[in-house]
């Protein structure tokens, strides 16, 4: 591949700056910084440059950040569609984060502009997360392009059935639904239905109504997605011995929802305390980016190796 060596910086910056935007949008949704620059764009309270109020810097900052994502994933895929040919793979990857890159902006622009239900308001980080994991994509695969020289390494590796692929398909699915349903919760202020852990309101079943069956509703949501992870991780470690690659991946996305719980737990528990919460919240969304960018990654993987890759 031509200008290897560009490509590589290129991408990487890329998704660093799509994860900035990524998780700056988290930042606006905790702090209540959506309406920071009032309901203009891209104007922020009628100027180019706003007053220095801390929801406006907050809202302003994640504009430019965002708008920068769009201008680094603009040149991430004309450069992909001009030298990337042999790997349409990748191409892919530069498309949907341009794609979604777009769609998430237009839907901040709308939300600014108009009013937005909650339910779509949820999507907004929903498509920002996968115009995340595909810029990621981008990335990884470059690396290995200039580490392995493309994806003839994963001849070495053994086929996985279809089965192991299915299951890494539907984790990653059922992970995105999991954060879409985390994401309703935030934007419905509903984090405070349930207090106390394990337990909601003292109750294994709490009466399910407005807030309580938001996030009684998330909590069951998750407590599932461990048990999918936990069994991901167990497949993919025990049945796949000769594939080191999807063994790492299995053993960290145990870890990665392991986290998840015990953030979720801090959560509860410092509820009462605005200035600790907010940080907290914050390593829930950056964990599950990171998790979901791992699944990403293996449902790759598993597709690659379902089939000789001389037939893709």
């Amino acid at each position: 591949m031509k200008h290897l060596t560009l490509f590589k910086w290129l991408t990487v910056l890329t998704c660093l700056v799509m994860f900035l935007a990524t998780f700056g949008g988290g930042i606006v949704t905790k702090t209540e910084s959506g309406l920071g620059c009032g309901n203009e764009w891209p104007l922020c309270n009628g100027k180019l440059v706003p007053a220095h109020t801390v929801a406006s810097l907050i809202e302003y900052s994640h504009r430019a950040v965002s708008a920068l994502a769009g201008m680094l994933s603009i040149a991430s895929f004309l450069a992909f569609l001009r030298f990337g040919k042999q790997r349409r793979d990748l191409q892919l990857f530069s498309f949907l984060t341009l794609v979604f890159v777009i769609i998430q902006g237009i839907m901040g622009a709308f939300a600014v502009v108009f009013s937005q239900s909650s339910a779509v308001m949820a999507l907004h980080f929903g498509f920002a997360l996968i115009a995340f994991a595909s810029s990621l994509m981008m990335a990884l695969g470059i690396r290995q392009e200039a580490r392995y020289g493309g994806l003839e390494r994963l001849n070495k590796y053994p086929r996985v059935s279809k089965g192991f692929r299915n299951l890494v398909w539907f984790s990653t699915i059922y992970t995105y639904m999991v954060v879409y349903t985390g994401a309703f919760v935030s934007h419905t202020s509903s984090a405070g239905g349930c207090s106390g852990f394990p337990l909601c309101n003292g109750q294994i079943v709490p009466e399910l109504s407005g807030g309580v069956a938001v996030a009684f509703a998330h909590r069951l949501a998750a407590a599932s997605l461990v048990i999918v992870i936990a069994i991901l991780g167990h497949f993919a470690y025990r049945k796949h011995p000769d594939n080191r690659e999807l063994r790492t991946l299995g053993v960290l996305s145990v870890i990665l929802i392991l986290m998840q719980v015990v953030i979720g737990m801090c959560m509860m528990w410092t509820m009462s305390r605005p200035e600790v919460y907010m940080f907290v919240a914050l390593a829930h969304m950056l964990d599950i980016a990171i998790l979901f960018g791992v699944l990403t990654y293996m449902s790759f993987l598993v597709y690659k190796l379902y089939r000789p890759v001389n037939r893709l």
